[in-house]
């Protein structure tokens, strides 16, 4: 684990950032003691249309009016 005053952080921020993204551990201290660790971000994988095809079943109501008291709950009763 290599760990870096803020000064040093500040003066070479992105010789750090190439360490964290090369899979090192880069810690950031005041004074001697540790107080951020610098990691990656996975990106979020991209959405697949149709991922969820086959898993989810409607009901053979979902397209059927909603009784009187529901939609007076709606306020469109």
């Amino acid at each position: 684990m290599a760990q870096y005053s803020v000064h040093d952080a500040k003066t070479h921020l992105s010789r750090l950032i190439a360490e964290a993204l090369s899979g090192e551990e880069v810690v950031i201290a005041r004074g001697k003691s540790p107080v951020v660790r610098l990691s990656p971000v996975t990106p979020p994988g991209r959405r697949q249309f149709g991922a969820f095809k086959g898993r989810i079943n409607m009901d053979d109501r979902f397209n059927d009016p909603l009784p009187p008291e529901d939609l007076e709950g709606w306020g469109l009763a």
